[in-house]
């Protein structure tokens, strides 16, 4: 606000006493012209901001679903499909594996919720007083967080919703995390992303609505400390990144406290947000039962190809539940999509690790016609893909265990992987392994889904022990150790050992590789095979005999799980009637 006389304005260079008198002077100046810009009215004002939407529409009027910048560009108005999001929840720490909640949240029972649409999301609901400054947003990794961020943004550009909003700047952490030794004021960091505000003459947004949204906050590598920080009240007030954004997000005394914020995350990391500085919970649940139908009707427009699909997918209950993860919807559809139009008569992929075997297939295709110059009836896996997917799973691996899902230059100066090899991979197998670029080059890598990495961490694994006899999941080599059935036997016990499900879906990948039919999928890449029907049959007994020992309904699920990766569930149950009668319950969230 401006001071209103003399004496006002003698306060604020008094306040100022210990700074340069100039500084003080060039402050006063840019809440003036702020001033004007706002209340006397500036004819460019109304341009800029056309400027600045045109420059968001640019930015978010295509997706690249799944895939890197390299591929082929959609309209993000063609394919989107409402999501299903709910009021309600507390910001408290969820870290179980992600695939497990949603497992978890599809055998709850229907109850009453508060359904929120994209555009409501800073609406006030009937019967509540206070306006809703700061949103959290939790979903699993894939659920659509970003893509819905996304369309709330292009939909404001677009003038299709929320036209109060006069400003809106949307942040990725990923992009923020490349900052952390700079400092920058608040207008500074708007300025250094949205040029136009710079080149408007933006000094301060206290006068204007203005939303900041700040996508990813899992990805955070900032050191947000929200009990040990400055206070921080000014706009134009450098500091470093972290401490602007505790400021910014504690706002009501703060900073900026007339903005709104809006902040999206995994739910293992929703907890680094102290609860009283968040207004409103929501959960992005993924895809309603409707709402998957209606994504892959989107994506395959002849009517009896659709119908083809939507109707294998509900046979099985483990592809259905997956399914509530859009990057799922689009894996599934990209498989099957090449499936029914090169099987002869086959099976459709019926197990999550034979969906992910064939996807990966698709990509070694997918490869071999763009970049080799071969037809999809040649053998794909060349002695280059081989040593591609190998450097892949080998980087899978080992940023699992230290569960990370994103990886910088830094983080691969320990690998064969050197960044030049990574940037090569990412534009291969771009539907695997992606390169994303900041605001000034600065490289960033991540699998496409956590559910990729997880599948690729298994591979390498069987992929090792079958060529040199080691069992990476025993830090100590022991002689006996090194078969594929003790390989099964130390991945099922770590998995039972761990309290959040972390290993689960690891293992249901690790198993169902060792199938043969599964090993046959990959014929070119494994080079021999390390598999017997007699160590699937020792490795189903041991499962069962874990079944038997009164393990937690989420654990015992799992094992069920395993055993159809290994296509034993319906023999199991058929096998031991007394013993499936007591998991019967648990079994139908199987199959």
């Amino acid at each position: 606000r401006l001071p209103s006389n003399h004496d006002s304005w003698k306060r604020v260079v008094d306040r100022n006493e210990g700074e340069n008198i100039l500084f003080v002077c060039l402050k006063m100046i840019k809440t003036v012209i702020c001033f004007l810009f706002v209340h006397l009215g500036n004819p460019d004002a109304a341009e800029f901001r056309q400027k600045h939407k045109t420059r968001l529409k640019r930015k978010f009027q295509c997706v690249f679903e799944g895939i890197a910048k390299a591929g082929n560009p959609t309209l993000l108005n063609q394919i989107y499909t409402e999501l299903y999001i709910t009021e309600g929840g507390t910001s408290d720490v969820n870290d179980e594996h992600e695939v497990r909640q949603i497992e978890t949240a599809s055998r709850k029972p229907n109850r009453p919720e508060t359904i929120i649409r994209q555009e409501d999301i800073f609406t006030v609901s009937p019967g509540r007083d206070e306006p809703i400054r700061t949103v959290l947003t939790k979903g699993v990794a894939g659920i659509g967080k970003t893509v819905l961020t996304q369309k709330f943004t292009l939909d404001w550009a677009e003038d299709k919703a929320n036209q109060d909003i006069k400003f809106m700047f949307p942040f990725t952490f990923r992009e923020l995390n490349v900052l952390k030794k700079e400092k920058f004021s608040l207008v500074e960091l708007v300025h250094h992303f949205f040029t136009e505000t710079k080149e408007a003459g933006i000094w301060s947004f206290e006068d204007f609505q203005v939303v900041f949204i700040f996508d990813g906050l899992d990805e955070c590598r900032l050191p947000l400390d929200f009990h040990k920080t400055t206070i921080l009240t000014d706009v134009t007030e450098s500091t470093s990144v972290d401490v602007l954004l505790i400021n910014l997000i504690r706002g009501k005394l703060n900073l900026l406290p007339s903005a709104r914020i809006w902040i999206t995350t995994r739910p293992a990391a929703a907890n680094q947000i102290p609860p009283d500085c968040v207004d409103m919970v929501t959960e992005v649940r993924g895809f309603s039962d409707p709402q998957k139908e209606e994504y892959f009707r989107k994506r395959f427009k002849e009517r009896e190809q659709a119908n083809s699909i939507i109707s294998h997918i509900k046979k099985s209950r483990s592809l259905h539940i997956m399914c509530h993860i859009p990057v799922f919807c689009w894996i599934t559809a990209t498989v099957l999509e090449d499936v029914l139009k090169t099987r002869e008569g086959g099976q459709l992929p019926k197990t999550l690790t034979e969906m992910y075997i064939h996807f990966l297939v698709v990509q070694a295709k997918m490869k071999k016609v763009k970049y080799d110059g071969g037809t999809e009836i040649d053998q794909h896996w060349s002695p280059e893909s081989r040593k591609m997917i190998e450097c892949l799973g080998k980087l899978a691996f080992d940023q699992l265990q230290k569960g990370k899902l994103i990886f910088y230059e830094s983080d691969l100066t320990d690998f064969e992987v050197i960044i030049k090899d990574a940037s090569v991979y990412s534009g291969v197998f771009t539907q695997i392994f992606k390169e994303e670029r900041g605001l000034y080059q600065n490289k960033v890598f991540c699998f496409i889904h956590l559910s990729i990495q997880e599948f690729m961490a298994a591979l390498h694994v069987h992929l090792t022990i079958i060529n040199s006899g080691v069992n990476l999941l025993e830090k100590r080599q022991k002689k006996d150790h090194h078969s594929l059935k003790h390989l099964h036997q130390s991945a099922v016990d770590k998995a039972l050992e761990s309290s959040n499900g972390h290993l689960d879906l690891f293992l249901r990948f690790l198993l169902g590789l060792s199938l043969q039919s599964n090993q046959t999928l990959l014929k070119g890449l494994l080079t021999q095979t390390g598999s017997s029907s007699n160590t699937d049959v020792e490795t189903v007994q041991y499962i069962k005999k874990k079944i038997s020992d009164n393990q937690s309904a989420e654990k015992s699920i799992n094992l069920f799980h395993c055993l159809n990766e290994l296509n034993d569930l319906l023999l199991f149950m058929h096998a031991h009637p007394g013993l499936f009668s007591s998991f019967k319950t648990l079994v139908s969230q199987v199959v």
